[in-house]
C-alpha cells in the first residue's frame, strides 16, 4: 500500500481546471465581500440624509456591523476547521446575501444595524476561510501570487460597487445597492456541488475516498486509490476542538501577537478608508460621481499592490515587502493630508490602497504559511478576529474627527500611524520557527487506516 503524502502532491501539482476552479469560486466569494465593504461608504452620505444622522452616528452604525464582522471572524472562522470549510463558507454567502437585501428595505437605522450585525458576520467568516482554502490548493511554486490575485476579487467588488453607484446611486437611490446582495444567495446551489471540501477535514474523519477523489483532480497522473495510506500533519487535530492555545506553542507566541497587531493596522486603515474616503472627498468639494471615483481608484490600487507584491515576494520575501508597504503607506497618508491637487490625489490615494488593501492580501498567506495545516485556519481567524478591532473603532474614530472644525482631508494623517505601528508588529515576527516547527511535525506524522494523520 502505498503512503501519500498529501500536502506534497497539492504543493508539487501543475495548475489545471481543479486549481482554477477553486480560484475562480474563491475569487467569486471574496469580490462580495469587497462589494459590501465599499457599499457602506458609498451610500453613507445619502442614509445619513435618509435617517437624519450625525458623521459621528454615521460611523457608529459602520463600528457596530464590524463587531459583527469580528464574532463571525471568531465563530464562523475558528470553526472551520470543526465543521468543513466548504460548509462555513456557504452559510457565509446565505448571511450576507439575505440580511444584506433586508437591510436595503430598514424602515430606520436600528433596523439597518440589526441586519448589517448578521450580514457582516458573514463576511468575517468569509475572509479567514478563503484564503485558507486558496492556500491550501495552491502549488507551492506561485502560491503567493494565486492567493495575491484572487484576493484581488477584494478590490474588483469593490470596483463594481463603485461604478453601480457612479450610473444609478443618485436615480435609484443607496437601498437598491443593498438588493443587490442577493445574488450570492442565487449561486449557492451551484457552489456546493462543484466546490471541494478542506483536505485536512477528510483526513481527520478517515474519508480516504474524497482525499482520493480529491488529489486525482489536482494530480491527474497520480491514480491515487480511497486503499492508500494519506498522510497529513496531525489533522485529527482538528476534529478534537478549537486548538486556539497551540497558536502560542512551540515559540509561536509573539509571532501570533505580532500577527494581530498586523492585521489591526490594515484593517483600520482598510475600513476607515473604505467608510469615509468618498463623504472626506464630497466635503471636500468633489461631486458625487466624483467622490465615489476616488473609491474605484483606492480599489485599483489595491489590485496593483497585490498583484506587484505578489510578484516581489516570491522573490525577495514576505517580510522586504511587506515592511516597505507600511512605511510607503505611512509617507502616503502624510502627503494626502496637505494637497489639493486632483491628479496628486488620486495618484496618492491609488499608492494608499496598495499600502492598506494591497498590504493586507499579502499579510494574509503570510500568516497561513507560518501555522501548521491543521490549525491554518484558526491562526488566520484568530489574527483577522483580533484584528477587526481595529475595522471597529475607524470609523467611528474617523467620524468624530470629521465632526471637528479641521479641513477634512486632514483626517488622512491619522491613517499614518497604525501604518508604523504594522511595520514595527513585522519586524517581531519570527520566521526561523516556522520551518522549525513544520519539520518536526513532519516527523511526528501518526497513522490510521485508509489515512495517516
Amino acid at each position: 500500500m502505498r503512503t501519500v503524502q498529501v500536502e506534497q502532491v497539492i504543493d508539487q501539482s501543475r495548475f489545471n481546471k481543479f486549481h482554477l476552479l477553486v480560484f475562480l469560486w474563491c475569487f467569486f466569494a471574496i469580490s462580495f465581500d469587497g462589494f459590501d465593504i465599499a457599499l457602506y461608504g458609498i451610500g453613507l452620505p445619502l442614509m445619513m440624509e435618509d435617517f437624519g444622522l450625525s458623521s459621528a452616528e454615521g460611523g457608529a452604525i459602520g463600528s457596530y456591523a464590524l463587531i459583527g464582522m469580528m464574532l463571525g471572524t471568531f465563530i464562523l472562522g475558528s470553526f472551520s476547521d470543526i465543521l468543513g470549510r466548504k460548509r462555513v463558507l456557504a452559510l457565509c454567502l446565505a448571511l450576507i446575501s439575505i440580511f444584506n437585501m433586508l437591510a436595503g428595505f430598514a424602515p430606520n437605522a436600528t433596523f439597518f444595524v440589526i441586519m448589517r450585525f448578521i450580514a457582516s458576520m458573514g463576511m468575517g467568516g468569509l475572509m479567514p476561510v478563503v484564503i485558507s482554502l486558496m492556500t491550501e490548493y495552491s502549488p507551492k511554486k506561485n502560491r503567493a501570487m494565486t492567493v495575491a490575485v484572487m484576493y484581488c476579487g477584494y478590490s474588483i467588488g469593490a470596483i463594481l460597487a463603485s461604478l453601480i453607484a457612479m450610473g444609478l446611486l443618485e436615480s435609484l437611490g443607496w437601498r437598491f445597492m443593498y438588493w443587490l446582495g442577493v445574488l450570492p444567495l442565487l449561486t449557492l446551489p451551484f457552489f456546493l456541488k462543484q466546490f471541494p471540501e478542506s483536505l485536512s477535514y477528510y483526513i481527520a474523519r478517515g474519508r480516504g475516498d474524497q482525499v482520493a477523489h480529491i488529489l486525482n483532480r489536482a494530480d491527474p497522473e497520480g491514480n491515487y486509490s480511497p486503499e492508500e495510506r494519506f498522510e497529513y500533519t496531525k489533522a485529527a487535530k482538528a476534529a478534537k476542538g478549537v486548538p486556539v492555545s497551540r497558536l502560542f506553542k512551540d515559540s509561536r507566541g509573539r509571532t501570533t501577537v505580532a500577527f494581530w497587531i498586523m492585521v489591526f493596522s490594515c484593517l483600520m486603515m482598510i475600513y476607515g478608508l473604505n467608510t469615509w474616503l468618498p463623504a472626506i472627498m464630497q466635503e471636500s468639494g468633489f461631486g458625487i460621481a466624483s467622490s465615489l471615483s476616488f473609491v474605484m481608484i483606492l480599489a485599483v490600487g489595491q489590485i496593483a499592490g497585490s498583484l506587484a507584491g505578489g510578484y516581489l515576494v516570491d522573490r525577495v520575501g514576505h517580510r522586504n515587502v511587506l515592511l516597505s508597504m507600511y512605511l510607503i503607506g505611512a509617507l502616503t497618508f502624510i502627503v494626502l493630508s496637505v494637497t489639493h491637487e486632483p491628479i496628486v490625489l488620486y495618484i496618492l490615494i491609488a499608492i494608499g490602497g496598495a499600502c492598506t488593501g494591497g498590504t493586507q492580501n499579502l499579510v494574509n498567506p503570510y500568516i497561513s504559511s507560518f501555522y501548521p495545516a491543521d490549525i491554518r485556519g484558526t491562526g488566520l481567524s484568530m489574527a483577522v478576529g483580533i484584528g477587526r478591532l481595529g475595522s471597529i473603532s475607524a470609523p467611528l474614530l474617523i467620524g468624530f474627527v470629521l465632526m471637528t472644525n479641521i479641513a477634512p482631508q486632514t483626517a488622512f494623517i491619522a491613517f499614518a500611524i497604525p501604518s508604523l505601528v504594522g511595520g514595527v508588529a513585522l519586524l517581531l515576527v519570527q520566521e526561523r520557527h516556522a520551518n522549525h516547527v513544520q519539520q518536526r511535525r513532519k516527523k511526528a506524522v501518526t497513522n490510521i487506516p485508509g489515512t495517516s494523520v
